[in-house]
């Protein structure tokens, strides 16, 4: 009922820009098409009658319909959340909103991406017969209390996977240290960064940067707190420094929402530009022409591998390690834990 009514209010607001000529920037220097708009609002509207009908008995028909809406729907809603990260650090620095417009429909596609990927999942587990509450299979009702397991770290695989992945923050967070901190890397000289860097950069950003610590590498250092409280216990149970929250089970959601929510579009964003950066050295894509602070082509070419391996490597690392921490933390019904106790 809440996925179909985010539907109809989503459909309404495209609608609206479309009908009113609005520029809902897209990405920089690119905004949606009245078209487009159109589309998105179709395409809300049948996805959210699909959300009202997977809670009903259907035939085959009606079953192979309401998981081909949601199957079409979902990624496009995916993609639409891509900006969600660069809007993040720009709130967080204070650096202003380049689109308002924008900024909505991002959030409008995030909330929708949540809203389709539970009822996708209920509806799943209610095809398979489990619960569609917990995934277990149990007689009963999917309302009464939930049995949360005890707390644990991510199995050795998955975080030998996830520090494998975080080093790839290295090479970008080391380039922008240095420049920071006025050396020279990639042919670009550290005062011409500073000085570019600088300019409409809010005041926590040149005072961080001040101290010798680009704001992007600090927003990136969030990134992996997150990330190592997704692989170890401390985040599942709030840890001594917390003071009046020690001891007590961290909410489930707490870590997950932020982790999904800036994990998928981070990896489709360095994804893209790991692919970007070898097909524009090799003469494929058109190089990028130098402008201050580089120099060279290659030196902005070399940039943009960096940022695909660090934007690509933690935005995996955090689908990976929210993956396990959602296995390891996942409450069953308290019926279906009775059902497993041998008599």
């Amino acid at each position: 009922m809440v996925a179909a009514a985010w539907a109809v209010f989503y459909a309404a607001v495209e609608v609206t820009w479309a009908a009113t000529g609005s520029t809902v920037q897209w990405k920089e220097n690119s905004s949606y098409a009245p078209g487009s708009q159109l589309f998105l609002a179709a395409l809300a509207l049948l996805a959210g009658g699909a959300c009202l009908a997977s809670t009903r008995t259907l035939a085959k028909p009606g079953r192979v319909a309401v998981s081909t809406a949601l199957i079409v729907a979902l990624p496009v809603f995916v993609v639409g959340m891509n900006g969600l990260p660069i809007y993040f650090v720009t709130i967080a620095t204070l650096s202003g909103i380049e689109s308002t417009t924008g900024l909505a429909q991002v959030l409008l596609n995030t909330v929708g991406t949540a809203f389709l990927f539970l009822v996708g999942l209920s509806y799943r587990r209610r095809l398979r017969g489990d619960c569609p509450r917990c995934g277990r299979p149990h007689p009963g009702a999917a309302d009464g209390p939930l049995v949360h397991p005890a707390a644990s770290r991510a199995p050795r695989r998955t975080r030998v996977a996830v520090y494998v992945l975080m080093g790839g923050l290295l090479p970008w967070a080391g380039a922008k240290t240095i420049w920071t901190l006025g050396g020279n890397a990639l042919g670009v000289a550290g005062d011409d960064w500073q000085r570019t860097s600088a300019v409409g950069a809010s005041e926590p950003a040149k005072a961080t940067a001040s101290a010798g610590i680009d704001v992007t590498v600090l927003a990136a250092m969030v990134g992996i707190f997150l990330l190592l409280g997704l692989l170890y216990v401390w985040g599942q149970v709030f840890p001594r420094w917390t003071l009046f929250l020690s001891g007590r089970r961290v909410p489930r959601l707490l870590p997950l929402i932020p982790a999904w929510l800036t994990g998928i579009p981070l990896a489709m964003y360095g994804a893209a530009l790991i692919i970007m950066a070898p097909f524009m050295a090799a003469g494929v894509l058109p190089k990028i022409k130098p402008s201050e602070p580089f120099t060279t082509s290659s030196g902005i070419t070399w940039f943009v591998e960096f940022g695909g391996l660090a934007f690509g490597g933690l935005g995996i690392g955090l689908i990976v390690a929210a993956r396990s921490y959602a296995a390891r933390t996942r409450p069953v019904c308290a019926s279906a834990t009775a059902t497993d106790t041998p008599k």
